[in-house]
This record gives C-alpha cells, structure tokens and sequence, in this order.
C-alpha cells in the first residue's frame, strides 16, 4: 500500500527508479522511460530525483555505468569500446568523455593504469571495494561546478 502523503509516495517511487537504474543500467535507459515506469512526468522525476539524491537521474545512470565500466577495466580483459557498450553506452566518445570527468583520466589510461591490478579490492568484501573505488564527487568547485573523482584506495577507514 502506497504512502498517504504525496511527498513519502514520491521517495518510494524515486527509490524504485534508483532501484532499477542499479539493476538495469546496462540496458537503454531514459528519463521519460524511468517516469513513465512509476507515473510520474519526466519533469517531475528529474526535479524530485534532483531534490532528493542531489544529482539528475542521467547523471546518477551514468555513475553507476562509469562504476562498472572501472571494474571491467580493471580486469583487463575488454577493449574500451567492448567496455563502453558492456555498461549500455551507445557512443564511444560519450563514453570516455564522462569517464574522464568522473575518474580524472581518459578510460584506455585508467585501464592502462588499472588492468589486471587487484591490489584494490583483493582483500577486502566486494562491497567495501565498491567503496573505495566508486566515483566520488569532489567537495571543491572547479569553475562553478563539482567534479568527480575516484576515491582513493587508502581513503576510506573501513575499520
């Protein structure tokens, strides 16, 4: 039974969209996709989305493609481009150029730097180097707006 109160109901639907762009963020996701799939116009989901998670629904999509793309190159295993669209990108350059904002470098230098590199996350459970590895939003503005970074592997006190 959905919450009486319009605002409560709209956090448990706002939860459902993050819930699915988690599960489906490999597959063709959009706004107006997201909003029809609880009811909600796109303009409102993204407003509510914005208020209640501090960034837009493509942007919270993109992160968690960008999270993954991280791991897969790491492995080392896949090309950039095989990456690319294993996380549901259709465009290369779209790809890397978000990667770039989000982790600091281009995608091949990460997987250059990073590939077959499981000192991160080797000793640690799988949620706690999710952790440590995620894309973080970076406190100090950088010409009127917030960049992002990764985390750094010794950043975090996981005790």
């Amino acid at each position: 039974m959905a919450p009486a109160d319009p605002h409560l109901r709209d956090l448990v639907l706002l939860r459902r969209v993050r819930d699915r762009i988690d599960r489906e963020y490999a597959r063709p996701l959009d706004v107006p996709a997201l909003a029809r799939g609880v009811g909600m116009s796109a303009g409102h989901l993204s407003r509510q989305f914005r208020l209640a998670y501090g960034e837009s629904p493509y942007s919270y999509l993109m992160t968690r493609r960008i999270e993954r793309a991280m791991a897969l190159l790491r492995r080392g295993d896949l090309s950039v481009t095989e990456v690319c669209f294993a996380v549901g990108c259709s465009s290369l350059g779209t790809f890397s150029t978000r990667f770039s904002e989000l982790v600091g470098v281009p995608p091949s230098a990460y997987r250059a730097q990073h590939a077959g590199d499981d000192g991160v996350g080797a000793e640690l459970p799988p949620c706690e180097a999710r952790k440590v590895t995620r894309p973080v939003r970076d406190a100090r503005p950088t010409g009127g707006s917030i960049t992002n970074r990764e985390a750094a592997p010794g950043g975090t006190d996981l005790a």
